[in-house]
């Protein structure tokens, strides 16, 4: 037992001056240094390279809601959980894939509006060709242009009877601040009308199910318990995400 306790010691101790040593030995690999200081604004150029500074940390703040009020996110994540709830599969998939794949599917779509932006706006901002006013008017019109092709007239002309504006009469003459809730109300009636039309096959399951339970006397039974698998292997035979996901796409085009 002796002899145990001095090896060990002796593999413990030789352990310690090899750390020790390998800890003493300068590392080859740099470790960058960040510095973050406020310093006092003495020209105009200072004072205004601060407050875009102050704009663009706002702006990423509220990214998330951007994503969701300006793109086809709402109509996708909707649709989505539209089409789990008529399967009635309440946690298969769970809700983190659902809104992962609106946001992998909501990039796919507007990847033409996002490179348009970069072309015509951050691009040349970048370059020294714009300043910052006009890098955010050219970012804004691709954008525009698609909301303006997802909203129904009737929600741009509700939200310019509500703001007491003269009637517009050009796109350019609808602000932005009408634009975006007009585009959401229309985006939420396109994705409650989809809704509809994938309740109606499951819904037809559920009925059809209830009525030979009842005609059989399983009154106890819950009819749900039993059409979940046939709703599950009716989306499945007829290849239902390949069908939904296409639906959606095409939605937008």
């Amino acid at each position: 037992m002796r002899k145990w306790s001095v090896c060990l010691l002796f593999v413990i101790a030789i352990t310690v001056f090899s750390a020790a040593w390998c800890f003493s030995q300068p590392v080859p690999i740099g470790i960058p240094k960040i510095n973050i200081g406020v310093t006092e604004a003495k020209t105009p150029q200072d004072v205004a390279l601060s407050l875009q500074i102050i704009f663009l940390l706002t702006i990423l703040t509220l990214v998330p809601s951007i994503i969701m009020m300006t793109t086809s996110f709402i109509r996708i994540v909707i649709v989505l959980s539209f089409i789990k709830q008529a399967l009635a599969t309440q946690q298969a998939p769970p809700q983190q894939v659902i809104v992962g794949l609106a946001l992998f599917i909501t990039f796919f779509i507007m990847a033409p509006t996002i490179t348009k932006i970069n072309e015509t706006a951050f691009q040349p901002y970048l370059a020294g060709k714009m300043n910052f006013q006009e890098t955010l008017q050219k970012a804004s019109m691709p954008l525009r242009e698609f909301m303006f092709k997802q909203t129904r007239e009737k929600d741009i002309a509700l939200f310019v009877d509500l703001s007491k504006m003269p009637r517009p009469k050009t796109k350019k003459d609808v602000a932005t601040y009408v634009l975006i809730p007009a585009f959401m109300i229309s985006e939420l009636t396109s994705a409650f009308w989809m809704g509809i039309l994938l309740f109606v096959p499951f819904l037809m399951i559920d009925m059809i199910v209830a009525s030979v339970l009842m005609s059989m006397g399983m009154i106890m039974l819950p009819p749900a318990m039993i059409s979940l698998p046939f709703k599950i292997l009716l989306f499945v035979m007829v290849d239902g995400w390949n069908l939904l996901i296409h639906s959606l796409v095409a939605s937008f085009h």
